[in-house]
């Protein structure tokens, strides 16, 4: 397991981690908003049990990765594409996580190298007819608010919030987090995952709230990319208990993505449904693309 910062052709840098053997399918994770580039142990054993090397990316203005100001979410793909063929990896699957799940889907319609895709409690477009805010917590409900509202007003709301994030202990990560995390969140939160989600939030917000601030922004423009064009399988994950990105999203890409695999998990929440089923979503992945 190595990080290092790759840097592309146009001169930024992308802070990378991988894990395995590279030189066969590898999977790529796409990690949360906002999240650090160490993915979660869970995904460390179930990649290396499904005989895949791993590869996370940190999306510019996270960590150590040069800020793209104005990015879509299509933008993640020629940076994927660039990793990629630094790395030598061939074939990929693409897993994105919340905030990644977005990406992920950009990777499934214009990444040539990416075989399948999983979408694990990923947010849904904006600019349909799918209501982001129906059934969300109301820390989110803000959050989205604002980035409506344009960047001063984004920077201001993230910012505040950034205080407590980085300042938080394990112990602190449930109270923080408040009603954005129904029972099954709560217990699936261990302390050494908790330990870990800290850490990664101090992580991703190490240079300021740019990364977290231009993935807001570009989830409600348009992503720039048609989710109708997508040809390779994608897995839609999504539990019912879900307050951070409700079930609605989920249920809102099984019936728009084409080639949608849906998978649902009752009694789960946002954490939950990747913590507690990892082992299960990287193998059907591995699966789809086989």
């Amino acid at each position: 397991m190595s990080t290092r910062d790759l840097t592309l052709s146009d001169g930024r840098t992308l802070q990378v981690w991988t894990a395995g053997d590279l030189g066969g399918l590898a999977l790529v994770f796409l990690p949360g908003t906002p999240a650090g580039v160490t993915p979660e142990v869970e995904l460390v054993d179930a990649a290396a049990a499904a005989g895949v090397g791993l590869v996370s990316i940190a999306r510019p203005g996270y960590g150590r990765s040069t800020r793209l100001p104005g990015r879509s979410v299509a933008d993640v793909v020629p940076d994927t594409a660039e990793v990629l063929a630094q790395l030598g990896c061939g074939g990929v699957v693409v897993l994105g996580w919340s905030g990644g799940g977005p990406h992920a889907l950009a990777c499934a319609a214009r990444l040539p190298s990416c075989r399948a895709a999983a979408s694990l409690a990923g947010a849904g477009p904006d600019d349909t007819d799918l209501d982001l805010d129906a059934g969300m917590a109301s820390d989110n409900i803000e959050e989205f608010a604002a980035a409506r509202s344009g960047e001063p007003a984004l920077r201001s709301w993230l910012e505040q919030a950034a205080l407590s994030l980085t300042s938080l202990d394990p112990d602190g990560v449930i109270e923080a987090m408040g009603a954005l995390l129904p029972p099954a969140d709560r217990a699936a939160l261990t302390p050494a995952r908790a330990q870990h989600f800290a850490a990664s939030f101090r992580e991703a917000l190490a240079a300021g709230v740019d990364g977290w601030l231009d993935d807001d922004l570009a989830f409600v423009r348009p992503w720039g990319f048609d989710l109708a064009g997508i040809a390779v399988p994608v897995a839609v994950w999504q539990g019912d208990q879900d307050t951070m990105v409700p079930p609605a999203h989920g249920r809102w890409l099984a019936e728009h993505l084409p080639t949608a695999v849906p998978h649902w998990l009752p009694g789960d929440g946002h954490m939950s449904a990747g913590y507690d089923h990892m082992d299960e979503i990287v193998t059907d992945l591995v699966a789809l693309a086989r």
